[in-house]
């Protein structure tokens, strides 16, 4: 599957990097990621700064990510219960290497006005 300048890495490498990128690309997964990194902790501070979700759709990704190891559940019980989520370290690491593509993002917008 890896062609080109990419044929020195094996077909297991070019599973896992598919793998990342369709997890890093998932519709919305880089949004919740940043809330979590802009300091959201509850469900309804999550809702907020990703405008658009649904809340189904936003429990999903959520259980998701921390399946993924991304994001950490705290489940404290007190009544009524208390969940809180949070970047794991993995998470966080995600966010920063995503940080490169926004300036590679702007770059590409600004070429592309001034051709």
């Amino acid at each position: 599957m890896c062609e080109g300048q990419f044929a020195k890495i094996d077909e297991e490498e070019c599973r896992r990097f598919r793998a990342a990128a369709e997890l890093a690309g998932r519709k919305w997964n880089a949004a919740i990621l940043l809330a979590g990194a802009r300091g959201a902790r509850r469900f309804s501070e999550y809702r907020m700064l990703v405008s658009g979700i649904s809340d189904r759709l936003l429990a999903a990704r959520l259980k998701e990510l921390e399946f993924e190891g991304l994001i950490a559940r705290d489940v404290k019980p007190t009544t009524p219960v208390s969940i809180t989520y949070a970047l794991t370290p993995s998470g966080r690491q995600l966010i920063t290497l995503l940080h490169p593509l926004v300036n590679w993002s702007l770059a590409r917008t600004d070429d592309a006005s001034v051709t």
